[in-house]
């Protein structure tokens, strides 16, 4: 009868069960990712390679009469053709007899065809279906990229925006902290320039107490001058101690400024550098240039800081920099009161010195004055006691004439003779003179050797108040020109919260004000 050759009479197995459907086309869902429920329906036939390449299952051919379990199970088709009759059946040729168990009913034709259309219409549903579900999911999916890529660019901006924030606050904490860094700097200056310029008060301190050293005798005497002195001497060493300390808190002060200053420009310059990041990010497009695929980047993390921590470090370097603004304040405030304070001990004590100096300027000059006066009256009652001897050595020297003619005259009269020689009322007299002449020249004597005496004395107080005048010239010649002039060479500037006062100088030239 003929058949090709991949019609599948040419096997002779057990035949399939009734009720063979025809196999789906697709196996596999592409949108839930599993089997479409036809897809046990269709199988692929590996026996022909010159059909397409196709879903599908052969169909076989059912016999219009039933076969019996029994005779199902012992049914081949040799023990089949053994028992037929072939008194009964005509003669059947091998390749008819084959044929006869390969055609199919109309029935079976009509079901596989039902089978078709029912298959391809599920078939063309479910690609309905996947098609709108697929534009469905193309357009969720574009949508969603869209949101995504918006919400992206908006935290971007808000990034941006924080970061400006930020950076803008760390731009105001730097220009603050630079100007405090630039005041303490001036300030350190300027107790650099007031504690060197205690220096000169303070030699000239000690010089004025060596030069008041060169003073003699009783003048060389711990006075209120010294005292002074001594206490200037003090006040100045302790105001460039307490400078001196000033001087090393501004230095740590500013550097830590510095430290503070180093900090914010580091973060401000990380800020910036993230600044222009986050801006390149944000302007990349799909149709910018240089965009590539970066596969697993999404799964690094090289990130150190939440945006808590990250507001937090920032937060910590601007309050840190507020704190050491503070304390540069308060630092600031102390360097002005400690050199107003300075300024007005070294003034005060610069004041009290010069007016301690002039009393006892006043004090010498008037013992000067005075060891002058007596000198004169000394120097007038040697004159007058050298005279007064000059007049007990004249009137010696006429007693001692009366006392020659007193006893000239007893001696002559000693050559009477005989019984002439009386002792006479003359004689007596002559007597009397004598003892009295000579009473009253050792009585000139006496006050002659006491006058003399009196010269020594008043010659040994001349050399004592010319020795305690030439004392009294040399200290007034160091307090006066040689302390004070120290002094008037140099001005101290009175602070501008005092009033300048004048302070005046006694010189024996004349007055001196400074």
């Amino acid at each position: 009868m003929g058949s090709t050759s991949t019609a599948p009479y040419t096997h002779m197995g057990r035949r399939p069960q009734s009720g063979t459907h025809l196999p789906s086309i697709g196996t596999f869902d592409y949108q839930t990712s599993q089997a479409p429920p036809y897809s046990g329906l269709l199988t692929r036939s590996l026996t022909l390679p010159w059909r397409p390449s196709t879903f599908y299952r052969s169909a076989s051919a059912q016999p219009a009469q039933a076969l019996q379990s029994s005779t199902m199970e012992s049914f081949s088709p040799s023990n089949y053709l053994n028992n037929i009759d072939s008194t009964k059946v005509p003669p059947i040729f091998p390749s008819a007899r084959l044929a006869l168990y390969t055609r199919y009913t109309p029935k079976d034709w009509h079901n596989a065809q039902m089978t078709n259309y029912t298959a391809s219409n599920k078939i063309r549903s479910a690609a309905e279906r996947l098609r709108s579900d697929a534009i469905r999911m193309a357009r969720e999916k574009d949508h969603q990229t869209f949101q995504n890529n918006a919400e992206s660019s908006k935290r971007l901006g808000e990034r941006i925006n924080d970061i400006e924030y930020w950076k803008g606050e760390l731009e105001k904490a730097k220009d603050k902290l630079k100007h405090k860094i630039d005041d303490v700097e001036t300030k350190r200056r300027e107790v650099e320039r007031l504690l060197g310029e205690t220096e000169k008060p303070l030699r000239i301190a000690q010089e004025n107490l060596y030069e008041r050293e060169k003073r003699q005798g009783i003048d060389l005497v711990h006075d209120g001058v010294e005292q002074e002195l001594i206490r200037e001497i003090d006040t100045i060493k302790t105001c460039q101690q307490h400078l001196r300390q000033m001087l090393e808190r501004l230095h740590t002060q500013n550097a830590l400024n510095r430290a503070a200053l180093h900090e914010l420009e580091l973060d401000a310059s990380d800020k910036f550098r993230a600044r222009v990041i986050d801006s390149a990010a944000h302007n990349i497009k799909t149709t910018s240039r240089g965009i590539n695929f970066y596969h697993g980047i999404e799964s690094v993390d090289n990130t150190v800081s939440t945006p808590e921590t990250w507001a937090r470090h920032t937060e910590e370097n601007i309050r840190r920099t507020l704190s050491e603004i503070s304390q540069s304040d308060e630092l600031l405030n102390s360097s002005n009161q400690l050199m107003a304070q300075t300024n007005n001990d070294m003034w005060n004590q610069w004041n009290q010195v010069n007016v301690s100096l002039e009393n006892r300027v006043q004090e010498e000059q008037i013992a000067k004055n005075k060891i002058q006066a007596h000198l004169e009256k000394i120097l007038q009652e040697i004159f007058d006691v050298e005279q007064n001897i000059e007049f007990l050595k004249k009137t010696i020297a006429d007693k001692e004439a009366f006392l020659q003619v007193a006893q000239t005259r007893l001696e002559t009269r000693t050559r009477r003779p005989n019984v002439e020689a009386c002792r006479d009322p003359a004689m007596n007299r002559l007597i009397q003179e004598v003892h009295d002449l000579h009473a009253a020249v050792t009585d000139l004597h006496g006050k002659l050797r006491q006058e003399e005496n009196a010269v020594q004395h008043l010659l040994r107080t001349k050399s004592t108040l010319e020795q305690d005048l030439a004392i009294k010239n040399n200290s007034l010649f160091i307090d006066s020109d040689k302390v004070m002039g120290i002094r008037r060479t140099f001005t101290i500037e009175a602070p501008k919260q005092c009033a300048v006062t004048s302070v005046s100088f006694s010189h024996p030239r004349g007055l001196i004000t400074a």
